[in-house]
């Protein structure tokens, strides 16, 4: 979820990037690059691990050399917050059976009915209200970068 969250916001909360050639085997890495425990970083270049990860004892990658890069990353705690937030309203309205992924935008059967939002808004900007990046589009707006 990181990962989606950081392209969303265009920001990678990145420190440094370190470039060069990298091995992955095991799931460790060797090449150029500095990261603590416990600490966010992204992979950029890499065919099977381009992301987000965190660097602990539960890292999960595919083998594989690259030419690339990695970024160390300082993300705040509020984001990561965000990030659990967002994967539980995920879970709650995207799931098949929510109405809210129903590919019809009103509905009405046995005296029930509803009606989904969509369209544009009323500034005129897509309607994001059935997403995640709608949902959460005040707190996103705190740590967006505008692209360039």
């Amino acid at each position: 979820m990181l990962t989606e969250l950081c392209k969303e916001v265009n920001n990678w909360f990145d420190q440094f990037r370190c470039f060069g050639r990298y091995t992955i085997k095991d799931n460790v890495i060797t090449g150029n690059y500095s990261l603590q425990d416990n600490q966010y970083f992204r992979i950029v270049g890499s065919v099977f691990n381009d992301g987000v990860y965190k660097y602990d004892e539960n890292l999960e990658l595919v083998d594989e050399v690259f030419d690339g890069s990695i970024w160390a990353m300082a993300i705040p705690k509020d984001v990561i917050a965000l990030a659990s937030d967002i994967e539980a309203w995920k879970d709650k309205y995207q799931s098949i059976d929510s109405p809210a992924m129903s590919p019809y935008n009103s509905e009405s059967f046995g005296g029930y009915s509803y009606s989904k939002s969509g369209g544009a808004s009323s500034s005129g900007n897509v309607d994001l209200s059935g997403t995640w990046q709608g949902a959460f589009a005040d707190r996103l707006n705190h740590y967006r970068k505008i692209r360039p």
